[in-house]
């Protein structure tokens, strides 16, 4: 008994030693994550027009969660850019009650399309719709941080006062440029000396120094208690159901802004979760993740959030500073909240200068440069959908952007494929003739389909062999009807040959539709008309 209480002690110790590189590379990364997320989400909060706590307490909560039951390990979930834009016209209008019972009832739809599998189809989602995504992201990101670099400035204008956001004055601006990228500096040059600590934390920490000494020295670089305009305390979130009225009114209300919000928050996690698959050469559960965001946006409604996603920047910060499993996310909303409820003093004096420098090193190591060289390398159609998805991205939203360069794609790969039909035309000795397709036959290349027979000319007795041919969908065996038709219209007799079991069954499912027998056989398909 002895014996195997001493394997098990030295199996565990074993365990922990093996892991110990893995716990600390996942504690720094989350101590990083941490605090690469409170500007932005300040930053949120303005854009949704709730309280920057609000915002800080519902990063805590969604990270937390989903990274509880999250199937894409590593990835870190927030409040976030998406899900503010979506919900600012319904907090402006019906208020905050509004917006918590939206966020659940959001969660519960996303719990819904985990549960019934449909995360899946996020597979058909081409590379040049996620390179578009990311290059877009990386310039979104990118243009999001001159807000930080603008005050308030009170302008009167015909008798009327009001407040206007204006570029710092210029000395203060080029001292905030420099020190953004000495911190850049600092996160390029560090890993090179060495990488036991991230270098984005190091950045961080010798930039609050700096800060702190230039503040006792008489010079104040504008920090995150500026960009808050208040000082941050914290609070730990409390159980609170939304003060609604159920019914059908409250529905109508509410139904459209969480199916939206739903389908945006899970557009950009499942692609955070293949951008984070692609880095670290693993693989994630789509429809797990599904499930660990709604059950977040669920929870996190009935606890006065704001609803979240997941978060491709820091995620992309997280997995550069070494983290790889649901610990760097736990560490992450742990530490958060440890900032907000003791440290919120350390948090206000973070500078700006700082966080901006991270940001943008995210930026550039989030935007695919190598695509700027991919002309001449790639098809056109997939250059164009980069550009288009980037551009939507930019200018409209993500998830408007990923369904347009679906869609765009599609229609693409259709317009290609359908050129790609042709026959084989064989003129038999009993006067007969063959026509030997070969490609897809599908809407489209019906026309195309349509344009290889010569039915005025051709004999009474005709032969369509499919073959080296696919009949892909109902278009295609409208076409093939159509065709029966005007053959069977000039008194001739038409015969389809060698179709596959998949051919088959199509037409027999829609034999009702169509003017021809199946014939299962001889695999031949005759016409249902007798000669004129």
């Amino acid at each position: 008994m002895i014996q195997i209480f001493k394997k098990k002690e030295k199996s565990i110790i074993n365990l922990l030693s093996n892991n110990k590189d893995t716990i600390k590379n996942d504690t720094l990364a989350g101590l990083t994550v941490a605090l690469a997320l409170i500007p932005e989400s300040v930053a949120f909060a303005f854009v949704a027009g709730v309280s920057p706590i609000l915002s800080l307490q519902t990063a805590v909560m969604m990270g937390l969660i989903a990274a509880i039951f999250t199937g894409r390990p590593g990835m870190i979930s927030s409040s976030t850019a998406a899900i503010s834009v979506v919900f600012a016209t319904l907090i402006a209008q019906h208020g905050l009650d509004y917006l918590f019972a939206t966020v659940v009832l959001m969660g519960i739809i996303q719990i819904l399309i985990g549960v019934f599998k449909l995360g899946r189809f996020a597979s058909i989602i081409p590379y040049s719709v996620m390179l578009g995504f990311l290059n877009g992201l990386s310039i979104v990101m990118f243009l999001a941080q001159f807000a930080q670099f603008k005050v308030d400035q009170t302008v009167i204008a015909n008798g009327v006062e009001s407040v206007q956001k204006v570029w710092m004055p210029y000395t203060d601006l080029v001292i905030m440029l420099g020190f953004v990228l000495f911190t850049m500096a600092i996160i390029h040059i560090f890993p090179k000396i060495s990488k036991a600590v991230p270098s984005s934390l190091v950045a961080i920490i010798l930039m609050t120094i700096i800060a702190v000494l230039l503040d006792k020295s008489g010079y104040h670089l504008r920090n995150v208690q500026d960009f808050a305009g208040m000082e941050l305390k914290g609070a730990l979130p409390k159980f609170y159901l939304p003060q609604v009225k159920i019914g059908i009114n409250m529905l109508k209300i509410i139904f459209p802004y969480a199916l939206v919000g739903a389908l945006v928050g899970l557009t950009e996690a499942v692609l955070t979760l293949r951008v984070i698959d692609e880095m670290t050469n693993t693989r994630g559960r789509t429809n797990k993740e599904c499930l660990a965001q709604g059950i977040a946006n669920t929870i996190n409604g009935l606890f006065g959030g704001m609803g979240g996603d997941a978060m491709i920047g820091q995620s992309i910060i997280n997995i550069k500073s070494g983290g790889r499993t649901r610990l760097s996310a736990l560490v992450a909303s742990v530490a958060l909240m440890f900032f907000l409820m003791f440290a919120s003093s350390l948090i206000n004096a973070i500078p700006l200068a700082g966080l901006v420098g991270v940001m943008f090193m995210v930026v550039v190591g989030t935007f695919k440069w190598e695509s700027l060289k991919y002309r001449n390398k790639i098809p056109i159609q997939d250059i164009l959908v980069i550009i288009v998805v980037t551009i939507i991205t930019v200018f409209v939203d993500l998830a408007t952007a990923v369904i347009v360069g679906v869609v765009l794609s599609t229609l693409m790969f259709a317009w290609e494929k359908g050129k790609r039909i042709y026959v084989n035309v064989e003129n038999n000795e009993d006067g007969s003739k063959t026509y030997k397709i070969n490609g897809s036959i599908f809407f489209g290349s019906i026309l195309n389909f349509k344009e290889l027979f010569d039915i005025e000319n051709d004999p009474k007795e005709v032969v369509i062999d499919f073959k080296y041919a696919k009949v892909v969908d109902h278009s295609a065996i409208e076409a093939i009807n159509s065709i029966t038709e005007r053959y069977c219209s000039l008194g001739k007799r038409l015969k389809l040959i060698r179709l596959s079991d998949d051919c088959l069954l199509l037409f027999k499912n829609a034999e009702t539709l169509t003017c021809v027998n199946i014939d299962e056989s001889n695999c031949e398909v005759t016409s249902k008309y007798s000669y004129v």
